[in-house]
């Protein structure tokens, strides 16, 4: 049998890890993916043969994922976060469908779901995420920086919630700031702002700022930044952020 398990292995914390993904993973020969997120894995995953890619070589780890299914071995791809949300399996199926090679045309591809980042990030400050809301990642590497500012302009004019993924990088920083000036063109200056970092791992760390007040330099590569829309409130004297659904108003 052929067999590619794309799994998702969720933030971090196994706690999180979904029984569907520790299934996968026990019917697994071989794992490929990124060196931290195997070893975060860590006694799950002890008697498979592991293969690390470093950053930046996502194409080699998509390749090398289908060829070792193509030749009998049931392997998995694994990715932090859901593996289908800005990772690894939109690469996978646009190799099989680009690249047509004839002995990846019969493995059986099983994409298990997992907890993304503002999910996480929504559950760890209250219920930001209970309206309408979209993602927009900032990095340009792969989609022009024109192509991201019209997706922040209508976040903005549709009043989402947003969360921002890959808000900064050590090389990249700018565009952070230019998402913050746009969205204050259409949101409140008091607007909450959730940052979360490294979340549900032993370095987490969460903090609610307000969109005029949002500070770029607390913002790294492990970081997820969420900004409210204009209902979203911080409960007084608490943590607690939430975006109603308009339920109030049917009292």
């Amino acid at each position: 049998m052929k067999k590619l398990y794309l799994i998702s292995t969720g933030p971090g914390d196994l706690a999180c890890l979904a029984p569907l993904a520790r299934l996968a993973l026990q019917q697994c020969d071989d794992i490929v993916g990124y060196g931290l997120y195997i070893d975060l894995l860590n006694e799950l995953v002890n008697n498979i043969q592991q293969h690390d890619l470093p950053l930046g070589q996502e194409i080699e780890r998509a390749r090398l994922a289908l060829d070792l299914a193509a030749k009998g071995k049931v392997t998995g791809l694994i990715s932090s976060g859901d593996i289908g949300i800005y990772a690894m399996a939109t690469l996978v199926f646009e190799l099989l469908d680009y690249e047509n090679k004839p002995e990846w045309q019969d493995i059986e591809i099983e994409v298990i779901p997992g907890i993304s980042a503002l999910q996480m990030l929504a559950s760890r400050v209250g219920a930001p995420l209970a309206h309408d809301f979209c993602t927009i990642s900032l990095s340009d590497l792969l989609t022009p920086w024109e192509t991201i500012e019209k997706r922040i302009h209508a976040a903005g004019q549709g009043d989402f919630v947003v969360s921002f993924y890959n808000p900064v990088s050590r090389k990249r920083r700018w565009q952070l700031e230019k998402a913050k000036q746009i969205l204050l063109d259409y949101k409140p200056k008091d607007t909450p702002v959730m940052i979360g970092r490294n979340l549900s791992r032993k370095t987490e760390k969460i903090h609610i700022t307000t969109l005029e007040n949002l500070d770029i330099e607390q913002v790294d590569m492990l970081t997820l930044v969420m900004v409210g829309n204009q209902e979203t409130r911080v409960i007084k004297d608490t943590q607690y952020v939430y975006t109603p659904r308009g339920y109030r108003g049917k009292q």
